[in-house]
């Protein structure tokens, strides 16, 4: 007599031990929301009534993505991973105090994808339509943090953002690094062969302008203020199309009629968090800066010497006009490390004598995907 497992059999033992394996996930689930309730109370009790309490801590949740990813030995990918754990963390920090997060809207951008990426869905996030916006409710104190674009690895640097940190007080809190892929969205009106009209922000046209060139040579395309704006106008029009992400797509009830239709398929944006805080050090960080340099020769050089000298990875350097006629250029620059590392201390200590202003925007986390 066989004693060999039936398929059905084989199919009813798996399925009990993932029965017990989701037993364990949610008993432990409950046991760190739990620890993150006592750690609520913890500082609570450590405060006077009327302080601000830090909740979310930026380098401790950064800390903890990455021992996630170091560890995970399959066959999840890491990105799938931090994306889990992220979820989790969002979950139980709501417990604590939801936080408040202001992007640039409206809903569907990849500001507000950005967002749920670096925060997590239970984080309370409120779309506003300029970037200035977002900047003046983080300062008010309407919300705790705000999320705005910096870069785009194809079309360059968002001036907007950086203008604004020459007026605030803000710091950087974080980035975000989310890759960008685009799809060509239609309704349940549109007459898919007689597209004549394509919406969408104008970096998005541009990203997909060989594509388009191949597919829809003959369609206008029209720039709107954003990718978002565009799905949204697609449900009264029966021969227009629009470019955005997956995100839009979902919120507008649209079908995505092709996807991944960008030029570049490594095309990615670079994303800040601000807020008022600073953050300390996680370990894997970078620090932004702003300079203004003097009107003199050798200004460059002066400003750049001492990061080559302290051997001080920079990894982005940007002009801006500037607002004044005392700061003839302004520099912004990104490096690799943290305020409290001796390295940077010392650059920092230099570079006054060496230029007109200076300007600490923040040291916060490297993106951890």
């Amino acid at each position: 007599m066989s004693t060999e497992l039936t398929e059905a059999q084989k199919l009813l033992e798996l399925r009990n031990r993932i029965d017990a394996i989701d037993d364990d996930i949610a008993r432990l689930i409950a046991a760190r929301a739990r620890c993150a309730q006592d750690v609520a109370e913890v500082k609570k009790a450590n405060l006077p009534d009327d302080a601000r309490i830090l909740f979310y801590r930026p380098e401790r949740e950064a800390q903890v993505l990455r021992k996630v990813m170091e560890q995970n030995q399959g066959p999840l990918s890491n990105e799938e991973m931090a994306r889990l754990f992220r979820e989790i963390m969002s979950a139980c920090l709501a417990l604590e105090n939801p936080v408040k997060v202001a992007y640039l809207g409206p809903e569907g951008t990849f500001t507000q994808q950005a967002a749920l990426k670096h925060f997590g869905h239970s984080a309370v996030v409120l779309p506003f339509p300029t970037i200035d916006d977002v900047f003046r409710e983080v300062e008010s104190g309407a919300v705790n943090y705000g999320v705005v674009p910096v870069e785009n690895s194809t079309e360059g640097v968002v001036n907007h953002t950086l203008d604004n940190f020459l007026g605030s007080n803000l710091k950087i809190c974080g980035e975000v690094e989310l890759r960008i892929h685009h799809n060509l969205l239609v309704s349940d009106v549109t007459s898919v062969n007689n597209i004549s009209r394509i919406y969408s922000h104008s970096q998005s046209l541009a990203q997909c302008r060989n594509w388009l060139d191949a597919h829809y040579p003959k369609a206008e395309r029209i720039a709107v203020n954003s990718n978002a704006e565009a799905a949204r106008r697609l449900k009264g029009e029966w021969n227009a199309a629009a470019i955005a992400g997956s995100l839009a797509a979902e919120r507008y009830e649209l079908k995505i009629l092709s996807e991944k239709i960008e030029d570049q398929p490594d095309n990615s944006t670079r994303f800040l968090i601000i807020g008022t805080q600073q953050v300390p050090a996680s370990g894997v960080d970078k620090t932004s800066i702003v300079v203004s340099t003097r009107n003199e020769p050798g200004a460059l050089h002066n400003l750049l010497e001492p990061f080559h000298r302290h051997g001080i990875d920079l990894t982005r350097v940007e002009t801006r006009p500037s607002r004044s006629g005392v700061w003839t250029y302004v520099f912004f620059i990104d490096f690799s490390g943290h305020v409290d590392d001796d390295a940077i201390r010392q650059v920092l200590q230099d570079l006054p004598e060496r230029v007109a202003d200076l300007k600490l925007l923040g040291s916060y986390p490297k993106a951890v995907l």
